[in-house]
């Protein structure tokens, strides 16, 4: 007898319980309505050398009707790699059909980041790049999990290392989310008037897991200088090619100043185009205006 949606649902709740308990802080959940998860894969090492980011989104009929629709996220999972890595979950797919398999992929995905280790393959190179490069490639799904957080934060050391007094962390103010076709798009606020506070609102952020767990986390920030009569301003793509500069834009045409804006994406698995900067500005300016 063919299980009912009830059954069905009841499965999914169960497994994810599961998997959340299994897997802890490299857990995420998404969009819970939507059933978009996330699980940070990573090999055995106490300093992983491999890393991986499984995003799922579970359909109605799974797991008795239909499979779990997925993306492998890594900077260095092209070609070959790619081709291998999801040939092997389609396999075990099949071989379980009806069953739920989510904790089955997660370890072969595993097994396979410490293989990589313990081979001769050279470092990954974790530069990161935008999912949407080509407009026209509807199988470039291949996004870059390693977030350029500590790259960013170290930058903004660097340029703060002069002040050694801890600044006050500024109250950070989160806009309503935006979602498109499974992407999700939310802007954060925070009132900065120096580089070491926009430092501590980014770390601050990134303490949330769902956050950090972004496909890309963008920001711009302006901070009028009295004494010397400039702006001190900077901006940051995280992945999403001239979207940070579109971001420093829309807060020089609004004249807004001693403020940094981040917006997170979470990227659903389709292509959003142009429209992807039209949602990014306008969670901006919606934040803005609030």
């Amino acid at each position: 007898m063919a299980a009912s949606d009830a059954e069905r649902a009841q499965q999914q709740i169960d497994e994810i319980e599961a998997l959340s308990s299994i897997y802890g802080d490299d857990w995420c959940v998404v969009d819970e309505n939507e059933k978009i998860y996330c699980i940070k894969i990573s090999d055995c090492l106490d300093q992983p050398k491999w890393t991986l980011c499984l995003q799922v989104i579970l359909p109605p009929g799974y797991p008795t009707a239909e499979p779990p629709i997925y993306q492998l996220n890594a900077p260095w999972l092209r070609g070959q790699d790619y081709t291998e890595l999801a040939n092997s979950l389609e396999e075990i797919y099949v071989q379980n059909l009806g069953e739920s398999i989510l904790y089955l992929w997660v370890e072969k995905i595993r097994e396979v980041l410490v293989e990589k280790a313990q081979s001769s393959d050279p470092e990954p190179d974790i530069k990161k790049t935008t999912e949407e490069v080509d407009e026209n490639d509807e199988d470039d799904f291949l996004l870059d999990y390693q977030p350029l957080q500590e790259d960013q934060i170290k930058i903004l050391n660097s340029m703060t290392s002069g002040s050694q007094e801890d600044e006050e962390l500024p109250p950070i103010h989160h806009g309503n989310p935006i979602t498109d076709r499974r992407s999700t798009f939310q802007a954060h606020l925070a009132p900065v008037v120096t580089t070491r506070q926009v430092k501590r609102v980014l770390e601050k952020l990134y303490e949330n897991k769902k956050i950090a767990s972004a496909t890309h986390n963008i920001y711009a920030y302006r901070i009028y200088c009295e004494d010397k009569q400039t702006f001190l301003q900077d901006c940051e793509d995280d992945g999403e090619t001239a979207a940070g500069g579109r971001l420093l834009h829309l807060m020089q045409i609004l004249n807004i100043h001693n403020v940094l804006v981040v917006v997170s994406r979470w990227y659903g698995g389709i292509l959003l185009g142009p429209d992807r900067f039209k949602h990014i500005n306008n969670c901006a300016r919606n934040v803005l205006v609030e």
